[in-house]
């Protein structure tokens, strides 16, 4: 069995949701966890924030960012534990993210370490 990381893509960053909203995404999501976990395949996960936040670029130079006003930006993840990448990608199907029209989840094969 493999592990996966499904990063929450969010393409309306800058859109700014009412604290209900928010409340009834993260209700959504904890459900939607909690069927992972229930199904033994959950590893961990995390959300991302853009406080403090700096991008290190080649030859060491350092700016402030990413912004969540951006066009893009990572909201987060989750890892999860899938006998496939067909069996990690149902799980990101059932995804709230998916909700905001242009947010993707990407599904991604975690090397292992040895």
């Amino acid at each position: 069995m493999d592990e996966f990381i499904l990063l929450f893509r969010h393409q309306d960053g800058n859109k700014i949701a009412s604290p209900e909203q928010i409340q009834h995404w993260m209700q959504q999501t904890k459900e939607w966890v909690d069927g992972i976990v229930a199904q033994n395949k959950f590893v961990g996960s995390n959300g991302i924030l853009f406080d403090d936040s700096k991008v290190v670029r080649h030859n060491g130079v350092v700016t402030d960012g990413p912004f969540g006003d951006t066009n893009e930006t990572i909201g987060g993840y989750v890892i999860v534990k899938a006998d496939s990448i067909a069996e990690a990608v149902s799980f990101a199907k059932g995804c709230p993210v998916l909700q905001g029209e242009a947010n993707t989840v990407e599904v991604r094969r975690l090397a292992k370490s040895k």
